[in-house]
């Protein structure tokens, strides 16, 4: 699944594919959209958002409020961008936006939905603070994390909790930070939150702008240790992530996983001792 920073490159790159404000053709040719495809046909993409892993498109045809398309891409969902003129689609996409100058399709997603403008902030109300939004509000996050008896490592992927944060920037952040992932979140202290929400929003940031997550300092780059770059689908450099079984870049101890929240944990045992 698609982490935060991917979501709101999309935002970004939906923006900029139709910033000239012109109005779109905005079709359902899987047809399960069609209804509410057919309702904002014609009409600009006016604004762009994303909060955690939800994706919303704002459209206005200017004699009622705001139309918001809700996309939520879950495990399968694809967006692809290219040029006009928009190739014959296939059956398998569900949203459709194009104008003369670019066009952009939607396939897969769990969650493509027309809302209005109050069912939209249901949705941020229910999310927690998002590290890559200017208006979050890391204390919220850290009041439940500091009551809580349940691990750092799940509370980090809690969406209610932290909106945005997937399986990778978890494990590394906890690395990065020394953190045990089987800590409660009640033994987090102030000064180790506000050290991981910082973390995050920079390594988040840069998520967004790269396109990729790369989590290791530069002390700790391949061309820095002088060891071979990582090989993965996943892309970019880290310490524990998807490393399971092999030694770690700083002790030389072997990375660990298990399950924990439904997905897997990889940390080091020697880096993350619990003090």
């Amino acid at each position: 699944m698609p982490e935060g920073h991917t979501i709101h490159r999309l935002a970004k790159d939906y923006a900029a594919a139709f910033a000239t404000g012109a109005p779109l053709r905005v079709t359902s040719p899987q047809g399960k959209f069609s209804d509410a495809a057919a309702l904002l046909d014609h009409t600009p993409l006016h604004t762009t958002d994303a909060h955690g892993k939800h994706l919303f498109l704002g459209f206005s045809n200017g004699f009622r409020d705001a139309d918001w398309i809700h996309i939520h891409l879950g495990l399968f969902g694809k967006v692809t961008f290219g040029p006009a003129p928009a190739p014959p689609p296939t059956d398998t996409v569900r949203l459709r936006l194009a104008d003369g100058t670019a066009y952009v399709d939607l396939r897969g997603p769990t969650t493509c939905a027309l809302i209005t403008d109050p069912e939209k902030q249901a949705i941020h109300d229910r999310l927690g603070p998002d590290p890559l939004r200017p208006d979050a509000d890391p204390a919220a996050a850290y009041r439940r994390i500091s009551r809580s008896r349940t691990t750092i490592a799940a509370l980090l992927m809690d969406q209610k909790v932290i909106a945005g944060v997937g399986n990778v920037y978890r494990a590394e952040v906890l690395f990065r930070h020394r953190i045990d992932p089987y800590r409660p979140g009640r033994d987090i202290t102030p000064a180790e939150w506000d050290a991981l929400w910082t973390d995050l929003v920079g390594l988040m940031h840069e998520g967004v702008r790269h396109n990729r997550i790369d989590t290791v300092r530069p002390e700790h780059t391949p061309e820095a240790m002088g060891r071979p770059p990582r090989v993965d689908d996943h892309g970019g450099e880290v310490y524990v992530y998807r490393r399971a079984h092999q030694p770690c870049h700083l002790c030389g101890e072997q990375i660990r996983t298990a399950g924990l929240a439904a997905r897997n944990l990889f940390w080091c045992p020697s880096c993350q001792r619990r003090p």
